[in-house]
């Protein structure tokens, strides 16, 4: 985009920079926006992607339309932003829909539910099945207008003391999570917690809980997770893909200008696209990582798996039969997912698991 040629087109086309200049401050006003991040900012490609986009977006306009970020906490918790921007507290947030299951367990879809899309998959349906149309409509009646604005890709499937050996040793479990993956523990016989990610590794330290999943080996890595807890399990099926929103306050984003929210939905866009890269180029070497330094890469047992899919059918089934929002959204959901499965078999699947495997013999 030419920056000059979007923002200057006025002053060129009048005779005069005198006439010029009080109509590019009218049309292209200074505004000033409080930008929350939910996560701390030792995160860095997390609190770091809402960095980006206000960077993005100052660069797009000149420097008028300035979106502060703050870390977790500075202005309102981590797990509250969606109130924040909802009653105009701060004007926009960066956060994940499925933390506000609570509010209505539609939010899920927009983050990631349990043996769901994956990262392209999402995309996808979100792009051309759908699905940002449901979400427009969900976070309209909170006041909210929502752009997707990261992604973490497959994520890991957590810390734990103690191995993980059998469905039996999920009885009991206290286990940070997030979304509707923690109905599904609780069905499974866990005691499922969500907790704010600043605030994991003193629990798991302090044994308030048994064991977390946050991110994958990048974040893992920086929280610190691997010193009190050293078995890595694999693999997330509870997060095959975890999108993140910047959620804007509506009355807020309906007085910018047309080229702001132009520049809001660009610079959106662009970082959701560059936290997936992000996280592939970081995770790999993290994980070599947190191995040398003790880390037990371990695997759920097919036992479990096999429990964790039958609770998070029969889960599915009771949400759609008691919310028609829900309901209405798993309806387009599901065939997308089994649509997309099938072709990912075909094409995707069948390279990956030929070519991994050659390549870890040596072939």
């Amino acid at each position: 985009m030419n920056r000059r040629l979007v923002l200057g087109a006025a002053a060129a086309a009048a005779p005069a920079a005198l006439l010029a200049a009080p109509a590019v401050a009218q049309t292209h006003p200074e505004v000033r926006w409080r930008f929350q991040s939910s996560f701390p900012r030792n995160l860095d490609v997390l609190y770091g992607t809402a960095e980006r986009i206000g960077n993005r977006v100052a660069a797009l306009t000149e420097n008028r339309f300035r979106i502060t970020p703050f870390p977790a906490g500075e202005i309102v918790p981590g797990l509250q932003v969606l109130d924040a921007v909802q009653n105009g507290t701060i004007e926009c947030g960066h956060t994940a829909s499925y933390w506000y299951i609570g509010k209505e367990p539609g939010f899920a879809f927009f983050t990631a539910i349990p043996f769901g899309l994956n990262t392209r998959q999402l995309t996808a349906w979100l792009r051309h099945g759908g699905g940002n149309q449901f979400a427009d409509q969900l976070f309209a009646e909170y006041n909210i207008v929502g752009f997707p604005a990261g992604d973490t890709g497959a994520q890991m499937g957590g810390w734990f003391r103690n191995e993980i050996r059998s469905l039996q040793d999920v009885q009991g479990l206290k286990f940070r999570i997030s979304g509707l993956a923690g109905r599904v523990f609780q069905a499974m016989g866990a005691a499922p917690q969500l907790t704010a990610p600043a605030d994991i590794y003193p629990a798991l330290e302090r044994g308030v809980i048994d064991g977390t999943e946050f991110t994958g080996p990048h974040d893992d890595e920086r929280l610190g997770f691997f010193r009190v807890a050293r078995f890595y399990y694999a693999p997330g099926w509870f997060e095959p893909s975890a999108r993140l929103h910047m959620m804007t306050n509506r009355r807020a984003y309906e007085a910018l200008p047309q080229l702001y929210k132009d520049a809001l939905q660009i610079a959106c866009a662009e970082a959701d696209s560059e936290m997936v890269s992000r996280y592939d180029h970081l995770h790999p070497q993290a994980l070599r990582r947190l191995v040398a330094a003790g880390a037990q890469l371990r695997f759920y047992p097919r036992e479990v798996m096999q429990a964790a899919w039958r609770a998070n059918e029969a889960l599915m089934a009771e949400l759609a039969g008691q919310n028609q929002r829900f309901r209405t959204i798993w309806e387009s959901y599901r065939p997308y997912r089994s649509e997309l499965f099938q072709w990912f078999r075909v094409a995707e699947n069948s390279f990956d698991n030929f070519a991994f495997a050659a390549t870890a013999q040596g072939g």
